[in-house]
């Protein structure tokens, strides 16, 4: 099934229904979004654009941006979402490696590509398309690129399948959502925002892109104030920012209904405080580009929760398996492990790629036996809490006795005077790995160091703590500890 079908029923059944904003101003409803769909649909075929055709999208956060996603859908073409903050030239790469017919593109991102010798259209519309274009579901619908912190980024294959799985798991796992709510595209529409896109058109919910087009404190807290029932996903940075600028305002977050969290790790103090300041409204997820935002969920009642006798083990956690898939934790033969250690987490389903793009040896190096292999470490407990503790690229191994630096993050960013904290492997002639960590605030090395002494134990404590004004992150606010690794050879 295509999956902007979804679209088309909304419109026939709420033609009238409130669906794109612009901040506070109402772009169109959802027979007009149809319709702007059907005409990008149009546009796109007047190209010789057809079914299994790529489009690339470059772009900041605008309601375009749902026309254009839609409109390609409508075609039976791939959309190509590409992260708006990524450099022309590395634009320009991932158009190329998808093979791409139509660039689709705001006018600063034109400049961009044009500078690259890339040619791009603004969405245009031409005659509305009367039928949208069947799928199946194991066609390509959205062309997936990896952040590439290291190397080129893979294509991952994302079906109609996939994102019908994932949809639907959401209603069934995460939240429900109505009429009523509204979606805030307050993080890139090239990953998990727009992906939750899907969802909220199914049940005829609005879409609010902000006028400033990312992620800005006081326009999300007024936005939520002026809207009401306001929906979000946010990296956890994201969190963090928005709760101690909440906390510095007085305000309170009137309107915010949820704020889905996942992307990377969330640690414990954060949450906490999170939780403390706007009550009960966050919900966390785990997932990856390869199995999107649909592995597992921590409810709403789960993060809040401070009662449970286990209640800061399963805060930790990323929560217990979503209804489409299964997981396990294996070793390296892919053999079970038993519950509390550590492995790698495995997941099987509807939600799954079928491969990278055009890159076999990737695929069938994370693909095995019907299981993808993520390449993150974590441990299940009885109830099925998955915890995650790194990447396994990540681990450290001292001594010949594994250290996960989220573990030794954790007990960092628990001091008082601790902003930001990573931890990375260091090379030692004696020992293979030392742990290594840089952090910002205004704890010194020695203060810190018996703030680890007194919580973890004594193998796990950095030997080195290197002071930064902040970590170097990537353009979806991941931590790059690569380069952190780089400077570390460079000292």
């Amino acid at each position: 099934m295509n999956t902007g079908l979804w679209l088309e029923r909304a419109a026939r059944a709420w033609p009238d229904r409130p669906a794109l904003f612009c901040g506070r101003t109402a772009i169109a409803d959802y027979a007009a979004f149809d319709a702007r769909a059907r005409g990008v649909a149009g546009w796109l075929g007047a190209q010789g654009v057809g079914p299994g055709d790529r489009v690339a999208l470059f772009m900041g956060n605008a309601p375009e941006y749902l026309t254009a996603l839609y409109g390609t859908w409508y075609a039976g073409a791939a959309a190509v979402p590409i992260n708006a903050k990524l450099h022309g030239a590395e634009a320009a790469w991932i158009i190329d490696n998808a093979g791409a017919r139509v660039v689709f593109a705001d006018a600063a991102h034109r400049a961009a590509l044009e500078a690259e010798g890339v040619r791009a259209s603004p969405v245009e519309e031409g005659a509305p398309v009367p039928r949208i274009a069947p799928r199946a579901p194991q066609d390509l619908a959205w062309l997936f690129y990896t952040s590439g912190t290291t190397g080129r980024p893979k294509g991952v294959r994302i079906t109609h399948r996939m994102l019908t799985a994932m949809s639907l798991a959401y209603l069934a796992d995460v939240d429900a959502v109505s009429a009523e709510d509204a979606t805030l595209y307050a993080a890139p529409m090239s990953h998990g925002a727009g992906l939750y896109a899907l969802v909220h058109v199914l049940r005829g919910a609005r879409h609010i892109c902000p006028a400033s087009g990312g992620f800005d404190e006081d326009e999300i807290l007024d936005l939520a104030r002026h809207h009401g029932r306001l929906h979000m996903f946010a990296a956890p940075t994201m969190v963090r920012r928005l709760t101690a600028h909440a906390r510095a305002t007085g305000a309170r977050g009137e309107g915010l209904r949820r704020i889905l969290y996942g992307g990377g790790p969330m640690y414990e103090a954060d949450i906490i405080d999170a939780v403390d300041w706007f009550g009960p409204i966050f919900i966390q997820i785990y997932g990856q580009g390869e199995a999107p935002m649909a592995i597992t969920v921590l409810s709403r009642a789960e993060v809040a929760d401070r009662t449970h006798p286990d209640w800061r083990a399963r805060l930790g956690s990323v929560g217990r398996a979503q209804s489409v898939v299964e997981v396990r934790i294996a070793d390296e033969t892919g053999s079970d492990l038993p519950e509390g250690e550590v492995g790698e987490i495995l997941v099987r389903g509807d939600l799954v790629m079928p491969g990278y793009w055009q890159n076999e040896a990737a695929s069938a190096q994370a693909l095995r036996d019907g299981w993808l292999w993520t390449g993150d470490l974590g441990r299940m407990d009885g109830a099925g809490y998955l915890t995650l503790c790194d990447r396994s690229k990540d681990m450290i191994i001292s001594g010949g006795t594994n250290i996960y630096p989220r573990e030794v993050e954790e007990v960092l960013l628990a001091h008082p005077d601790v902003i930001e904290a990573a931890v990375v492997g260091a090379p030692d002639p004696d020992w293979g790995e030392v742990v290594v960590a840089f952090v910002a605030g205004n704890a010194g090395a020695e203060e810190l160091d018996a703030h680890c002494r007194a919580h973890i134990a004594r193998f796990k404590r950095p030997k080195r703590y290197i002071a930064v004004e902040s970590l170097p992150k990537n353009n979806y606010g991941k931590v790059l500890k690569t380069e952190l690794r780089a400077r570390l050879q460079g000292d």
